[in-house]
């Protein structure tokens, strides 16, 4: 029996394109049983053939059972995708981009056993776009989330390994956990801080991995070799599910544990 004091949160690394839907589609059922999984955050931003994402992706990540959707750079690929955040509760993009951009950085999600869990969405600005600063933006942020619940989860979606490291520092003690996002590599430094929260670097990548960061070979080595653009084609082989599935205690809101998920 599950102890109702642990909340266990899957999350799911970036999804991309077909592959990646269709492996969460017949992975997600059995692998929420075997965890005891309370929430389910993924970060979808690359459902759209690899870039991007649509109300009709979306809509199918729930059905597969999906609870939160995170975002970042590539949300914003879509016009049409754009007005759809204004009304979505439950699908992010990242916080710090400016307030009059559509959409929300936060949400809170009740699980069935009536705990409630804040998600945060944040982006990096090291190689990306420099937008707002993410850690002073977090921490506003977390002020507010604080007077409804004591979980607090972050996906951080950045380039540089530095960066995401030193959120997970700054951020310790603050939130119950900091998951990196975007490289679509696992990293390996899953850990929990001195004061409570879990940290990973990257969570890695839902989708073909007989690819480059889920874009075909031969496409992305020309790409490299010439420095033309080459239309994007999303890989089919050697589908892999990556994430991480954290354990939290649900009165001080501490992570107890973090565990890496790479599966065929």
């Amino acid at each position: 029996m599950a102890d109702k004091n642990i909340i266990t949160i899957l999350f799911i690394a970036d999804i991309v394109g077909k592959p990646g839907l269709d492996i969460i589609t017949g992975l997600l059922p059995n692998l929420k049983k075997q965890y005891n999984v309370d929430v389910c955050i993924a970060n979808g931003e690359n459902g759209y053939n690899g870039k991007g994402l649509t109300e009709q992706i979306v809509r199918k990540y729930f059905t597969a059972g999906i609870d939160v959707i995170t975002g970042g750079n590539h949300t914003w690929n879509f016009a049409e995708f754009r007005a759809y955040l204004d009304t979505a509760t439950k699908v992010l993009r990242p916080l710090n981009y400016p307030e009059e951009t559509p959409g929300k950085g936060t949400c809170l999600f009740t699980a069935t056993n009536g705990h409630t869990i804040g998600v945060m969405n944040l982006q990096g600005r090291t190689f990306m776009t420099p937008i707002d600063c993410p850690f002073k933006k977090s921490l506003e942020e977390i002020e507010r989330l604080k007077q409804k619940t004591r979980i607090i989860f972050v996906d951080f979606h950045a380039e540089a390994t530095a960066e995401k490291i030193a959120l997970g520092w700054y951020l310790d003690g603050k939130v119950s956990a900091v998951v990196g996002t975007h490289t679509h590599v696992q990293t390996a430094d899953e850990r929990i801080l001195p004061r409570g929260t879990a940290y990973i670097s990257d969570a890695g990548m839902t989708g073909p991995f007989d690819s480059v960061i889920g874009l075909e070979v031969e496409v992305a080595i020309k790409r490299f070799v010439t420095q033309l653009p080459e239309k994007y084609m999303v890989a089919t082989s050697n589908t892999r599910l990556n994430g991480v599935v954290i354990e939290i205690d649900a009165t001080t809101g501490r992570a107890k544990s973090i565990k890496r998920i790479n599966l065929p």
